[in-house]
């Protein structure tokens, strides 16, 4: 019964710590108890077996307390998602249990930082990819504790939480050893300067940060569309029309671009036809006034074709014999009439793409989840399109959950992106905490690459948010409007673009080289 309750404990204090309703403190340690129950079952040789679901059941509660509102888009991708990321949370924990058995507190700790690190890079980068509970997302709504993610990226966050949650943990077992409160007071003061001192660093960077760019004004649109109701049933004439008495309202002639969001223009438009498409007429209609204004908007894209020739892994087949690929694309149009188009390349897991296809389809059928008006495959680019206006101001456009992922986004600033455009519609969770997450994370983008970031999202939360972090205005959920407001650029290039997840990279090598020394030795003496 005690190890149940360390367990739920366990999951009880992920989740009160994570955004954004949560304080990150309570991340810190958020690992002990499931680290003390670890230690029980090791040292009373239970079964490994216990380890292994005592940890599920932690990773369980934090995943349904915290991502529950994937539910509202779909129950079964719900369930799903959360089973299948709480048995691979569990699987990492088991792990480390294996090689806790074998190797010291020293090199068993440096192994759990490792292989749980190489787990959130794995979420980054495999086709179930999953990102959303990486540990240093949990600092969302306290920018403020981690400018330094400018030199780190969230890596950074996620080896902060697991150093100090080790070195609580320590220092619990060494007061159950000794009984000595003095071990519990030097720790106290230890772990309390781990976690101080980084947060004093931000603050220090903060502090002296200044934007110094180019001033951008952005028009950004809310149009506020249903996507269960109206999206898919309303056309391209009238949502050029929306836009178009949103845009009126508020443009000037200072109005350097104006975003719309993810796939507002989804009225089955070719991708050859583009140039005589509505979305690209709205544009023109409003650009004609405005000389100086570019027009960034979502699209929805098919080409239909029938030559074998063209077919790749991402094209869908129609059961009338020809091929076609989907695209989620963006577009820019700037006032001469020149169009630049980008298509999404990081895909929602079951909306967009069907991962494994080859093994899971046999299992599952097509189990795909009905978003965006279609179950089939999305077909990407591998590239990090810039749109540049004719003032050689250069915008990505980035599209809904290519947000949440930081090593990616910086391909776009080393393609010489000065601020970053999010486009997105986060209406398929509802009023919940999906949408406030989602635009939360973005604020990552911002610190890690210092570049302003401009989202327009369809049913909200449209915002600006400036280069540290903060977010400076905002359109609130289910509001339509326009938000109008100048922010700034910046061509300088950070540590971390520079050097991207490479505290990842340096976790997978260690991981390994420990995991493949502890298994081939006999179980070494404990600390």
């Amino acid at each position: 019964m005690k190890n149940i309750l360390l367990a739920i404990s366990a999951g009880l204090l992920l989740s009160i710590g994570w955004p954004t309703y949560g304080f990150p403190l309570t991340l810190f340690f958020g690992f002990v108890p499931l680290l003390i129950t670890e230690y029980r079952i090791r040292n009373n040789t239970y079964h490994k077996s216990q380890v292994f679901g005592f940890s599920f059941l932690t990773f369980f509660i934090w995943n349904m307390i915290t991502t529950w509102w994937i539910y509202n888009s779909t129950p079964f991708g719900m369930w799903f998602a959360e089973i299948v990321n709480s048995l691979l949370m569990a699987l990492v924990f088991l792990t480390y249990h294996i090689v806790a058995r074998r190797a010291t507190f020293t090199v068993s700790s440096i192994f759990l930082i490792c292989i749980w690190m190489s787990f959130e890079y794995l979420h980054l980068h495999w086709e179930f990819s999953w990102p959303w509970l990486n540990l240093g997302n949990g600092f969302a709504h306290f920018t403020s504790w981690i400018q330094w993610y400018e030199y780190t990226g969230t890596f950074g966050g996620s080896l902060w939480i697991l150093i100090v949650n080790i070195g609580v943990y320590k220092s619990l077992l060494l007061y159950l050893e000794h009984k000595n409160t003095s071990v519990l007071y030097r720790a106290a003061l230890r772990n309390g300067l781990i976690i101080l001192i980084p947060i004093l660093i931000s603050y220090l960077i903060l502090s002296t940060y200044e934007e110094d760019g180019k001033n951008v004004e952005v028009l950004i649109l809310q149009p506020n569309i249903n996507p269960y109701t109206e999206k898919y049933n309303t056309t391209d004439d009238r949502v050029g029309e929306l836009l178009t008495s949103l845009i009126t309202k508020e443009i000037t002639q200072n109005t350097d671009f104006i975003i719309a969001p993810e796939t507002v223009f989804a009225d089955n438009n070719r991708l050859k036809n583009f140039q005589y498409s509505m979305a690209k007429k709205t544009a023109e209609l409003v650009l004609s006034q405005y000389p100086k204004t570019n027009f960034l908007s979502g699209i929805s894209l098919v080409d239909v074709f029938k030559d074998p020739a063209k077919v790749h892994p991402q094209t869908n087949l129609h059961q009338r014999g020809f091929f076609y690929d989907n695209y989620n694309s963006a577009f820019l149009v700037r006032p001469d009439g020149s169009n630049e188009l980008y298509h999404k390349s990081k895909l929602v897991v079951g909306v967009e793409n069907f991962p494994y296809q080859s093994v899971l389809q046999p299992i599952l059928g097509d189990a795909m989840i009905d978003l965006g008006g279609t179950v089939s495959k999305k077909t990407t680019q591998s590239d990090r399109e810039v749109f540049f206006s004719k003032d050689s101001l250069g915008a990505a456009p980035i599209i809904c959950y290519e947000s949440i992922y930081g090593e990616f986004v910086t391909g776009y600033v080393r393609n010489k992106a000065d601020f970053l455009a999010i486009i997105t519609n986060d209406a398929w969770w509802g009023k919940t905490q999906g949408h406030q997450q989602h635009l939360a994370y973005a604020k990552f983008r911002a610190i890690e690459t210092r570049r302003s970031i401009a989202r327009s999202a369809n049913t909200g939360i449209s915002a600006i948010i400036n280069q540290t972090g903060n977010i400076v205005s905002t359109l609130d959920y289910e509001e339509q409007g326009v938000l109008k407001e100048t922010l700034k650029t910046n061509d300088k290039i950070t540590f971390y673009v520079m050097a991207g997840d490479y505290i990842a990279r340096v976790s997978i090598f260690l991981m390994i080289f420990i995991f493949l020394f502890s298994v081939t030795k006999r179980r070494g003496a404990e600390n």
